[in-house]
């Protein structure tokens, strides 16, 4: 399977994590998933988080939100 296809398959579950713990919409969970840095290695093949589970890569989210607080 295509590291792209993986994280298509992923995204969706990482986003309604977001929306749910974060209370916002996915337009709004999308924009700060994709603008983070979890966001941006989780696009970089070279890092392997895309063969990581939606929950372990919420979790790096959740940890760089808070630590932006």
């Amino acid at each position: 399977m295509s590291h792209a296809t993986i994280r298509a398959t992923i995204i969706p579950e990482i986003v309604k994590l977001i929306c749910q713990d974060r209370k916002v919409d996915e337009k709004t969970a999308l924009d700060m998933f994709y603008t983070s840095a979890t966001g941006a290695s989780y696009a970089d093949d070279d890092t392997g988080l895309y063969g990581q589970s939606a929950l372990f890569v919420y979790s790096l989210f959740d940890k760089e939100m808070k630590e932006k607080q």
